[in-house]
């Protein structure tokens, strides 16, 4: 269903693309847009058809973090991220298996390829490469503009899938309260943002299932903005937590709203397509009370009845428990378990007794978390003295 045009905000948009344009088009013609990036983000597909996203920006040379980087380091970093210049109307060439396919960037600089190649994929590794170039020549001296996308593909048995958020899931955020989420954001990087004890080798059990390959898929369905996309694959990389597709979303105004995208329809829409492109594989769902992650996963259930086998949610806030427990005695109407956990282990113990991971597993998360817990408050002490 199409959304209600809103005419002062079309209006708005609009306002706001010619100024964009007119922008770009200065700072081109006075040499300020040196180099070009294209910024492939993680896609997945089966057999028959493949989804890869991107980006086409201005090169914002912001580089690896660095434990040592300082605070504001960190914050000059983080506002280029968000100062990002996107390149629109520009042609992006795609080739994967010896054919070639193209997209135009959109108003704010989106590619998307939906692949269909003539024959069945015949895949011999989970993450296939596609080799990304742009097309058209934007800057002086612009050279060749490549990149590497890779996209996740089912090999092997599957268990199950891994659907899981970001924020107050894997890494403390606060975002139920601005100002500390704020700091937390600018302040940190991928490397003094440290996820919740346990939670790597939780869900590296998880990846493994019950046969002790890495095979079972994971996805990062977050509400944060695709602005942050390269500190979150860069934490998920430090930290050694599954490689899996991160679903970010665009904010901003648009011609329908004024902040693109509630955070529940997004990641409902997300989790739509994966569960659609995976019809045959059951799905784990790991989130938060902090927000609206219970709601959206009962939704899901209702939607997909059958496909969901369990839903993890960390109790991070006191003031959300009766909210989530009445989400989760209505979650029992359809067959579903949504336990509550204080952390990690909690999870983790519950999941060897249904016997979704190993026992050598657990004997990892365990230590892991002890190791942890002991690290942050040894950071703790550092801080405080």
């Amino acid at each position: 269903m199409s959304k209600k045009r809103n005419i002062p905000l079309t209006i708005l948009y609009e306002i706001k693309l010619a100024i964009n344009q007119a922008v770009l088009w200065l700072w081109i013609k006075l040499g300020l847009v040196k180099s070009l990036l294209i910024v492939p983000y993680e896609g997945f597909g089966n057999e028959k058809e493949i989804l890869l996203v991107g980006r086409v920006i201005r090169d914002n040379r912001i580089g690896a973090s660095d434990p040592e980087d300082s605070v504001w380091r960190n914050i000059r970093k983080m506002r280029r991220r968000f100062m990002s210049v996107v390149i629109p109307g520009v042609k992006v060439k795609a080739e994967f298996q010896g054919e070639e396919y193209f997209a135009t960037t959109d108003e704010e600089g989106y590619f998307e390829f939906e692949i269909r190649p003539k024959t069945p994929i015949q895949a011999h590794a989970r993450w296939q490469q596609i080799a990304l170039t742009l097309v058209d020549r934007v800057i002086r001296n612009q050279g060749d503009i490549k990149a590497c996308g890779e996209v996740f593909l089912p090999v092997g048995t599957l268990d199950y899938g891994v659907i899981s958020d970001v924020d107050d899931t894997i890494i403390p955020t606060g975002a139920m309260r601005i100002l500390e989420m704020l700091k937390t954001t600018f302040a940190k990087n991928a490397h003094t943002r440290v996820p919740f004890p346990g939670v790597s080798a939780f869900y590296k059990a998880l990846q493994k299932g019950t046969d002790g390959i890495e095979s079972n898929p994971f996805f990062y369905v977050s509400s944060s903005p695709w602005n942050l996309y390269d500190f979150l694959h860069e934490l998920l990389q430090i930290h050694h937590i599954p490689k899996g597709s991160l679903m970010l979303r665009d904010i901003g105004l648009s011609r329908t709203q004024l902040i693109s995208g509630s955070h529940s329809e997004h990641k409902l829409e997300q989790i739509r397509h994966i569960l659609t492109i995976y019809s045959e594989l059951p799905f784990m769902l790991i989130g938060d009370s902090g927000q609206e992650d219970p709601a959206i996963y009962l939704q899901v259930v209702r939607e997909f009845p059958g496909r969901i086998f369990m839903i993890f949610i960390r109790d991070v806030h006191a003031s959300r428990h009766a909210y989530a427990e009445k989400i989760s005695e209505e979650l029992r109407r359809f067959g579903v378990e949504m336990l509550l956990v204080k952390d990690t282990l909690e999870a983790s113990q519950y999941a060897l007794g249904k016997g979704w991971i190993l026992e050598e597993d657990m004997e990892e998360i365990t230590d892991e978390k002890v190791k942890n817990e002991a690290d942050n408050e040894g950071d703790l002490f550092k801080l405080n003295n």
